[in-house]
């Protein structure tokens, strides 16, 4: 398959066209009451990093709203909960710091978007603060904020993603077969529906663990 590549920036432009100078104004190098706003009440959010040799990773993070605290007009702090010990954002952040950070609110189709250099802790006294159904972090993200900014809602508005008429889990395969065609291979379907199922919140706060 042939392809007709877009090369230059200049190019790009061309074909694209103009930018709304709003869009770029509307950029802040700080957080300022609408974002803190938004945050305090995001349940989700995704982290993007890269490793140093530039390898790309996405990640999500959820718990109840709030769950990200703002420290600063500047300063963000994301905490650790048990994951499957992959590490993939942590240990790109100990070799290249910069992430990117999407936070969603449920319904809304608008989201915001928060740029900036990030560093791993393992200890602060904001760290109780984010105990949740007795889960203390063991680690945390903390973020300077670089740039923030407002997304508008066109891709969520084409996706109908908050749309329940639009919805249809049952049309790809259940995340136990996925599990048993990709990870555990040996193991029931059946055994794989519990473990994916009721049982699967059980796990959701343990009392070790952790990494993502």
């Amino acid at each position: 398959m042939e392809y007709e590549e877009v090369t230059s920036e200049e190019e790009l432009r061309e074909l694209v066209g103009p930018v709304n100078s709003v869009v770029f104004a509307k950029a802040s190098p700080v957080l300022r009451e609408n974002e803190k706003a938004w945050i305090g009440g995001s349940p989700f959010c995704l982290i993007a990093s890269a490793s140093q040799d530039g390898t790309c990773d996405v990640s999500p993070r959820g718990d109840p709203p709030g769950f990200v605290h703002v420290l600063d007009d500047r300063t963000l702090a994301v905490p650790d909960r048990p994951g499957n010990r992959r590490l993939d954002t942590w240990r790109n952040v100990l070799r290249n710091p910069r992430v990117g950070l999407i936070f969603l609110i449920p319904g809304r189709g608008d989201t915001l978007r928060v740029n900036g250099r990030a560093r791993l802790v393992r200890s602060a006294p904001f760290f109780d603060d984010m105990v949740v159904r007795g889960n203390r972090p063991k680690l945390a993200l903390v973020v300077s904020v670089e740039e923030a900014y407002f997304h508008c809602a066109k891709s969520f508005m084409r996706a109908r993603l908050w749309d329940p008429d639009s919805w249809d889990p049952d049309a790809v395969p259940s995340r136990a077969r996925i599990a048993r065609d990709t990870e555990w291979t040996e193991a029931s379907l059946e055994s794989l529906e519990r473990r994916y199922g009721a049982e699967y919140e059980k796990h959701l706060y343990p009392d070790s663990g952790g990494g993502s």
